[in-house]
């Protein structure tokens, strides 16, 4: 199991890629998104079906009163992403005026990602969105910082055209810093490319100075479902754009694998806290189904 971490410098697909890692793949997974920009999906591939108040937001309120109540107002949170219900969604902000509100509980979120990975065996993907940053580093309100120190893996969602390529450059000199110095290292970072544009992943690795760890073909028609809500095309599960992504868990699950020696080690969880994500593992599947 992992704690991978999506984000961008440049609108590149960050959220459609999460969605797709998560439905492809092979293992329970839960989609956080934490964006403080605000979140796509529930009017998006939801359709708008989800309330507004569902997400993480409400956790902002639970965080202040202690670890117990912060993991039992996570775990009310979650909504299936898909009919069998072993893909679990906690919706990102619906108003990005609360990003604010949110700046201290990003950190204990974060370790709580971290423990519904270790402690109830899901595979943890991240949206983190676009990051934002202030005088050399993430800003501390509209970039969630602490999600990010605490992934095994840093995915930044490039495309293969050269403003991408270039936008993205100086955000990993940035992220490579911030890993290296809160996190668990700089080789955490890595890119995940989105397959539109002539640059090829060699050009890419060779430009950024880190390795294009998977990729996603542009396409269109799935895209549009998972990012807009837009009818599944035929043959969706079967689309070049699944079936990637469904390659791509290998070598990004082999990656998180191959750096969990040199993770921080992970939190044990308060007795209540512990409670609550057995609770959770055993639920899986049912959990607001």
């Amino acid at each position: 199991m992992a704690v991978i971490a999506l984000a961008s410098a440049k609108s590149s697909g960050v959220t459609t890629a999460s969605l797709a890692l998560a439905l492809a793949s092979p293992r329970p997974t839960l989609l956080a998104e934490c964006d403080p920009s605000g979140g796509s999906i529930r009017g998006g591939f939801l359709g708008g079906q989800l309330n507004p108040h569902v997400g993480v937001y409400q956790l902002a309120t639970a965080e202040r009163q202690g670890p117990e109540h912060l993991a039992a107002a996570f775990a009310q949170q979650l909504r299936a992403l898909d009919g069998r219900g072993d893909r679990q969604l906690l919706a990102g902000l619906a108003d990005p005026r609360q990003a604010a509100a949110m700046a201290g509980t990003w950190a204990p979120l974060a370790q709580l990602l971290r423990l519904m990975d270790s402690q109830a065996g899901y595979d943890v993907i991240i949206d983190a969105g676009r990051l934002v940053t202030e005088a050399g580093g993430l800003h501390p309100v509209l970039s969630p910082s602490a999600v990010l120190h605490h992934a095994d893996v840093v995915l930044l969602v490039v495309n293969g055209w050269l403003d991408s390529v270039a936008a993205t450059a100086p955000v990993i000199e940035l992220l490579q810093a911030e890993l290296a110095a809160r996190g668990s290292g700089a080789d955490a970072l890595g890119v995940l490319l989105v397959e539109d544009g002539p640059e090829r992943p060699h050009g890419v690795s060779s430009a950024l100075g880190v390795p294009v760890v998977a990729g996603l073909p542009w396409d269109a028609a799935p895209a549009a479902h998972l990012r807009r809500g837009a009818a599944a095309p035929r043959n969706f599960t079967r689309s070049p754009l699944m079936r990637s992504a469904r390659s791509a868990c290998g070598p990004i699950e082999a990656l998180a694998q191959h750096r969990r020696v040199r993770q921080m080690p992970s939190q044990q969880p308060s007795p209540g806290v512990a409670g609550v994500l057995q609770r959770l593992a055993q639920a899986r599947g049912t959990i607001h189904a």
